[in-house]
């Protein structure tokens, strides 16, 4: 067998990029389908969820490489022409999917890759060359946009699949002619080839159906990040002496060895506070959390579960406490309520004054053990029991 192509036959080397690239996707699917069905509410459901995303991005990675190689190949090399090419209709048809199937092997993974590059933690890619990729800055609203991308993108490569593979099968079964064939080991007998027409019909025709499922892909990750923001938005305002204007309260975990941070969207804070207070009780704080606002990467789902956060029974967490200085170190020192369980915590922070402007920092790790959080989850390996809790914010005091 030759490993060039001619004009009327594939050689070794298309043929095996062919299968390779056919078994990858394939176990692609399958993986993926079985990954996204497994449960992850106890420590060994989590292990095996992420073993099989470790898998299936591992081979979304290998088939992206395989397919640019499998491009390049393509494009150096003859293309043998169409038996059925004498049917125009058909032969356009088969055209047009052999092209949206070469767009969706280069597609489809890079979507998944650039999701997983924007996430935080949680499944990682099995090779040496880290986890992130130029340009890709980890963020929740790009890790949905692209997911989405790859999801509805996916769905478009499934449905080429099936008309690619009904397409060689009737070649096969009711033409019988060599089609299928030639793709196979060996080279069969092929008989004189039908004049061949050339267009550049199948290649817009598959640009205009990528264009449209990008567009869809993209318009529905927006309109979910953006549903997915105004949900969060659930706490009134309260009313405060001094009134946050901007800031963040972030956690951080590790989980399979990496670094996994997440934000609350949605929270208040009622504040006072004497700056004339040298020493002692200077003030009071009152923090409200909506839980259900937390992103934290790809487990946002598994840690609204009820092993975890239970956000459906409890969506707020509370932080009351007392504002307290001594020779310039400020602490915040009170009870924090998550679930069920309230626990006594000390938060050191640092405060810039600037008149009636306040700009504080703080940080303070908790273990998550002590609020019931992902208690079946007992291997540190699989998820660490300390959390970090970063706070920021900017608050101004009203006008006396």
């Amino acid at each position: 067998m030759a490993i060039s192509n001619t004009a009327i036959r594939y050689g070794g080397v298309t043929k095996t990029f062919h299968w390779l690239t056919a078994l990858l996707i394939l176990s692609l699917i399958a993986s993926g389908l079985f990954a996204e069905d497994l449960p992850h509410e106890t420590q060994a459901q989590l292990t095996e969820k992420a073993w099989y995303f470790s898998l299936h991005k591992t081979m979304g990675v290998a088939v992206f490489f395989v397919a640019l190689l499998r491009i390049i190949w393509a494009i150096i090399q003859p293309k043998p022409g169409l038996l059925n090419a004498d049917h125009k209709l058909e032969s356009w048809l088969a055209e047009t999917v052999h092209w949206v199937l070469y767009a969706s092997i280069v597609l489809v993974p890079l979507a998944g890759w650039i999701t997983h590059a924007a996430a935080s933690g949680f499944a990682p890619i099995w090779w040496p060359f880290g986890q992130n990729l130029p340009l890709i800055p980890k963020s929740t609203s790009i890790e949905n946009l692209f997911g989405t991308v790859h999801v509805i993108s996916g769905k478009v490569l499934m449905g080429a699949l099936v008309l690619h593979i009904a397409g060689a099968l009737k070649h096969h079964f009711i033409d019988r002619d060599s089609t299928l064939r030639r793709m196979l080991p060996g080279e069969p007998a092929i008989g004189p080839m039908p004049a061949q027409h050339h267009s550049s019909a199948p290649v817009s025709t598959a640009f205009a159906i990528w264009a449209a499922t990008l567009a869809l892909g993209f318009g529905l990750g927006v309109a979910a990040d953006k549903n997915g923001a105004e949900a969060a938005q659930a706490l009134e305002q309260v009313a405060s002496e001094w009134t946050v204007q901007d800031g963040i309260i972030g956690i951080s975990v590790i989980q399979f060895g990496s670094s996994v941070s997440g934000t609350f969207a949605d929270w208040t804070s009622a504040i006072s506070f004497d700056e004339t207070v040298q020493d002692g009780k200077a003030g009071e704080v009152m923090t409200t959390i909506a839980v259900p606002s937390l992103t934290i990467g790809s487990v946002t789902d598994q840690a609204m579960g009820t092993d975890f956060f239970n956000a459906d029974n409890f969506p707020t967490a509370t932080f009351q406490a007392d504002i307290t200085v001594a020779a310039d170190t400020y602490l915040a020192d009170g009870t924090l309520t998550v679930k069920d369980q309230s626990v006594p915590v000390s938060l050191p922070f640092s405060l810039t004054l600037d008149g009636d402007k306040a700009t504080m920092r703080g940080t303070t790790t908790l273990d998550r053990r002590d609020f019931a959080v992902g208690q079946s989850v007992t291997d540190t390996a699989t998820l660490g029991f300390d959390v970090t809790i970063e706070i920021q914010l900017t608050a101004t005091r009203a006008a006396q």
